[in-house]
């Protein structure tokens, strides 16, 4: 049985996992028109100067606080969930959690933005939020 606090939790880390998805895939994207616009590494490097290059590409990428703040969040997000563990049955935690964060994932994605079905995103979300009222009632 899910109590009623524990059940606003689960869909409250299930909304910050889904909108930091969303946020994180934007920071991702100035990462990645960085990353192509420096020089492309040399093949012929050694295995230690292609490590020092991965590296430094991890550091540009956590440099960008567009990627890193939502990352902090999710990352805060996941501990939360891991507290709920303790008090709920992860038959139920996890199901009603991953399908909050793919629901979340895709009304933040698009109110950022992102191209996408509108139709199809709408229908899905609302099965998503049906099978997770099941979950929970």
């Amino acid at each position: 049985m899910v109590v009623g606090g524990e059940r606003e939790k689960m869909i409250a880390v299930g909304l910050v996992w889904g909108a930091t998805n969303a946020l994180m895939r934007r920071g991702a994207v100035i990462w990645d028109r960085a990353l192509s616009s420096s020089p492309r590494p040399d093949p012929t490097r050694s295995p230690i100067e292609r490590v020092i290059c991965s590296v430094g590409n991890w550091v540009k990428l956590l440099g960008i606080w567009q990627y890193t703040v939502p990352f902090v969040v999710n990352l805060s997000a996941s501990a939360a969930f891991f507290a709920i563990l303790g008090h709920v049955p992860i038959s139920k935690a996890v199901p009603v959690t991953n399908a909050t964060t793919f629901a979340a994932t895709a009304v933040f994605g698009v109110l950022l933005g992102e191209h996408t079905h509108l139709g199809l995103a709408f229908l899905g979300t609302a099965l998503i939020v049906l099978g997770v009222w099941l979950c929970i009632s």
